[in-house]
C-alpha cells in the first residue's frame, strides 16, 4: 500500500477556509449597504432575500473566475493583488448588471461602486493577513510538502537551494538519491534505478525531481511512471549542459520551442501598457511644469549651460533616440562615456540632490508621452555602454526587444546605479529579460509603487 498524500487536502482546505472568510466580509459590507440605499426602508422580506441572493450568486461566480491562489508557495504580491481586483471588479461589474436586468432598482450603480471600493480594500488586507498566516503555519512544520531529489547534477544543487532557502515555503527534502557534494544522500542515482523494481521500499512523497541526461530515457519513464502510481508528482529536471532556456509555443497545433515569449508580444496587453503609459505621463508631466522654473533658477544659478541634457540611448528594437533629463553636471567632454559615480565631481550641489531623488528623470515622461520610451521596461544606455556590453554579457540585445523605461524591475531589486564590475551588468541583463517575461500590469504598479518609495526612503545607490 503506497502512503496516502494528505498535502493537497490540506491545500484545499486552506483555500475553503479563505473563501468562506471572503463570503463573511461580502455578506457583512451588504448588511450595511442595504442601510444606505434609498428606499430600503420599505423592503419587505422577500425583496431582501432576491437582493442578498443576487450578490451571493454573483460572488460566487466572481470566486469561480479568480479563486485565491495564496494557498499556493511561489505566488507573488502582484498576482495576489491582481487576482484580488479582478475578483471584486467582476463582482462589483456582474451585481449591478444582474440587478438592473431583474428590474431591481435603478440607482445602485453608485453604492455598489462604494461597496466594490471598501471590499476591494477587505480583500487586499485579508490576503496579506492570510499569506502571513500561512507562512507562520508552514514554517511551524504543518502544511509541508514533502520532497525526493534524484541525480548528481549542479543543477539540483540549485533546485535545492531554492526549495529550502525559505522555510516558509513548507518543502521538506526527505529523501536525495545522487552525488551532490555537501549533501546528505540516501543512495545513488543507480541505487534509486534499482529500487524502481522494489516500490515498497520507497517513499517518493508528494513531488520527485529527477535531473539526469535524456538518453536515461528509460530511466525518466519508469520514475514517471513509479509517481503516477504512488500519486506523486513528477518534474524532469535538465542537466545543466542540456538545458536550452527555450520556450514552448504553438504554430497551430504544433509545439515548437523560441527562445523568448513575452506577453508584450500580444496586440491587447501592448495596448493596455501604452494607454497606461500615456495616462501617467500626462499626470506626471503636469507638476513637472510647475516645478520647472524652480528647477531652471537653481540650475542656472549653479552651472552654466542648457537646463535640459540630451543623450542618445539604444531603445526598442537596438534604434536610437534622444533621451531627455535635467542637467545635473556641469558640461563636460565625458558624458557620454562615463556613468556618474559617488563623488563625481562633475556633479554640482543641486544636481546631486535632483539624483538623490529621482527629479532629475522626470523630462522622461516626454519621451514616455511621444513613445520612445515607457514607465517601466530595462533601463536604456548610452550608445558607448551598449556598444561594450554587446560583446561582454551574453542575452544583452535581448532587453532591447520591448522599450526601456524610466524605471523597472533591475533597478528596484538593486542593480541600480553604477556597473563597476561585470556581474552587475549581468544580474541587470538578467532582471531585465524576467521582467520582459513576465509583464503583467499588475507588475508595472508594483514596480512604480517600489519606485516612489525611494522618494522617502533614500537608495543608496541613487548618485
Amino acid at each position: 500500500m503506497y502512503p496516502k498524500k494528505n498535502n493537497n487536502y490540506t491545500n484545499r482546505l486552506i483555500q475553503q477556509l479563505i473563501i468562506a472568510v471572503d463570503f463573511v466580509v461580502l455578506w457583512v459590507l451588504l448588511y450595511f449597504l442595504i442601510g444606505t440605499i434609498p428606499l430600503s426602508a420599505g423592503w419587505d422580506e422577500e425583496k431582501q432575500r432576491a437582493f442578498w441572493m443576487a450578490c451571493t450568486f454573483v460572488f460566487i461566480v466572481a470566486e469561480y473566475l479568480f479563486p485565491t491562489i495564496i494557498h499556493e508557495r511561489m505566488v507573488g504580491a502582484n498576482e495576489i493583488l491582481r487576482r484580488s481586483t479582478m475578483l471584486v471588479a467582476t463582482y462589483t461589474l456582474l451585481s449591478y448588471l444582474l440587478l438592473r436586468a431583474i428590474h431591481f432598482m435603478s440607482r445602485l450603480g453608485w453604492h455598489l461602486f462604494a461597496m466594490g471600493l471598501v471590499l476591494l480594500v477587505s480583500i487586499i488586507l485579508l490576503r496579506f493577513i492570510e499569506r502571513w498566516l500561512i507562512k507562520k503555519l508552514r514554517q511551524s512544520g504543518y502544511n509541508t510538502r514533502y520532497v525526493t531529489l534524484v541525480g548528481s547534477d549542479e543543477e539540483l544543487l540549485h533546485l535545492y537551494k531554492k526549495l529550502t532557502s525559505n522555510p516558509t515555503f513548507g518543502y521538506n527534502v526527505q529523501s536525495i538519491y545522487g552525488d551532490i557534494e555537501g549533501l546528505s544522500q540516501n543512495g545513488s542515482v543507480k541505487d534509486f534505478e534499482a529500487l524502481l523494481s522494489q516500490p515498497e521500499r520507497l517513499k517518493l512523497g508528494d513531488e520527485v525531481y529527477l535531473c539526469v541526461p535524456r538518453i536515461e530515457r528509460e530511466l525518466i519513464r519508469k520514475t514517471a511512471r513509479l509517481c503516477d502510481h504512488q500519486m506523486s508528482k513528477f518534474y524532469y529536471v535538465p542537466i545543466a549542459n542540456e538545458r536550452l532556456d527555450l520556450q514552448p509555443t504553438l504554430i497551430d497545433d504544433i509545439e515548437v520551442l523560441t527562445t523568448y515569449i513575452s506577453p508584450l508580444e500580444e496586440p491587447l496587453n501592448r495596448l493596455i501598457k501604452r494607454l497606461a503609459d500615456i495616462f501617467l505621463s500626462i499626470i506626471f508631466l503636469l507638476p513637472t511644469a510647475l516645478l520647472l522654473p524652480f528647477i531652471v533658477i537653481c540650475i542656472k544659478l549653479q552651472s552654466s549651460g542648457p537646463i535640459f541634457f540630451r543623450q542618445l540611448r539604444t531603445g526598442l528594437n537596438g534604434n536610437n533616440f534622444y533621451c531627455y533629463k535635467f542637467r545635473s553636471m556641469h558640461v563636460n567632454a565625458e558624458a557620454d562615456r562615463l556613468q556618474a559615480t559617488k563623488d563625481d565631481p562633475r556633479k554640482f550641489p543641486f544636481g546631486d540632490f535632483m539624483r538623490k531623488t529621482n527629479i532629475d528623470e522626470l523630462p522622461q515622461f516626454w519621451n514616455v508621452l511621444i513613445g520612445n520610451m515607457s514607465i517601466v521596461g530595462p533601463r536604456p544606455h548610452m550608445l558607448a555602454h551598449t556598444e561594450q556590453y554587446e560583446q561582454l554579457v551574453d542575452k544583452y540585445m535581448v532587453r532591447h526587444i520591448v522599450k526601456p523605461g524610466i524605471t523597472g524591475w533591475a533597478q528596484v531589486t538593486g542593480f541600480r546605479g553604477e556597473t563597476r564590475e561585470l556581474w552587475q551588468m549581468e544580474g541587470r541583463v538578467e532582471r531585465d529579460i524576467w521582467y520582459i517575461q513576465h509583464w503583467s500590469l499588475w507588475l508595472d504598479l508594483r514596480i512604480i509603487w517600489m519606485t516612489a518609495k525611494t522618494i522617502f526612503v533614500r537608495d543608496e545607490k541613487a548618485y
